[in-house]
């Protein structure tokens, strides 16, 4: 149970039996009467925001989270299936993916936030390394910007890469932004 003042941009609540984070905080000490606390907070599960005013006396729940690390074993139809310590299996959604899906690889740890026994976040390590199945050849002489042209890799995944960047080519992928990072190996 959290009091007002223990409020913070970043700190995760329970408001109306959903797990909120407090995307912007704002602290106001009218000159009578008592301390407010404005968040703006982001729910959790539909991503929808909401705008709070709290007092200082209010009382705020502490939301049941648990993060566990979880380890990707392969897909099942719309569902894919991870593994705990234990080799007991947890279905994921392809909508609580989203685009992350095209970073998966077989046997990669991820971090699984749950609340009340239920996946509703996920996170992979930050690079991933694929490799590009198709892109046009690069055009020499052009590099006095950052030139970039489409590429495709092997699970569909389309993003844009350097013009030297070529098929076959190793890539490091940022899983947060799902953008180009950096050439690994050459083909």
């Amino acid at each position: 149970m959290y009091e007002a003042s223990d409020l913070r941009k970043g700190l995760k609540i329970e408001l109306d039996n959903e797990p909120y984070l407090i995307t912007e905080f704002d602290f106001c000490k009218p000159g009578k009467g008592q301390a407010l606390y404005r968040c703006k907070c982001k729910n959790m599960i539909s991503g929808g925001t909401v705008d709070r005013t709290f007092r200082s006396v209010d009382k705020i729940e502490t939301p049941a989270l648990e993060e566990k690390t979880l380890t990707y074993s392969y897909e099942e139809g719309d569902s894919f299936i991870f593994t705990d310590e234990n080799y007991e299996e947890i279905r994921i959604s392809q909508e609580l993916l989203g685009n992350q899906k095209y970073f998966l690889d077989d046997s990669m740890e991820c971090t699984v936030l749950f609340f009340r026994d239920r996946p509703i976040e996920i996170t992979l390590p930050y690079f991933v390394e694929k490799k590009i199945a198709e892109t046009e050849p690069g055009a020499r002489g052009d590099t006095a910007t950052n030139v970039t042209k489409p590429a495709k890799l092997d699970n569909g995944y389309e993003l844009a890469v350097p013009l030297f960047v070529n098929e076959g080519d190793t890539i490091r992928i940022d899983t947060r932004t799902g953008a180009y990072a950096e050439r690994v190996s050459k083909a």
